[in-house]
């Protein structure tokens, strides 16, 4: 089976690094969350914070956000590190239930 050169698999997805447009590194992809019916990617979830893995925190991003730069074989994301500190965030070990008051909080937060 041959895959399209604009199709990509989840996991080279996960641990891509997500950069703002100065070229700061903000993180990497932890995960995606994708909605159940449609198939669509909803958001790129960022690690993002703490040292060597042990307290890093997890931000959901509205994947439509998030854009590949070739370049620098990472996303760019409109935001920049105090933006995320102010995020809907959550520790790896209390995923939220991605309902409708938490997706609209996020939302609401990127201006969606």
């Amino acid at each position: 089976m041959t895959i399209g050169s604009n199709v990509i698999s989840s996991d080279r997805v996960e641990g891509t690094t997500v950069y703002n447009p100065s070229g700061d590194k903000l993180g990497s992809i932890d995960d995606l969350m994708i909605d159940k019916v449609s198939g669509q990617v909803r958001y790129a979830v960022l690690e993002f914070g703490g040292f060597l893995g042990m307290g890093t925190d997890r931000y959901p991003i509205p994947w439509n956000m998030l854009k590949y730069d070739t370049s620098q074989d990472g996303y760019v994301v409109p935001l920049d590190k105090a933006t995320l500190d102010g995020a809907p965030r959550y520790a790896d070990s209390s995923v939220p239930d991605y309902d409708d008051n938490y997706t609209s909080t996020v939302n609401k937060y990127y201006g969606f």
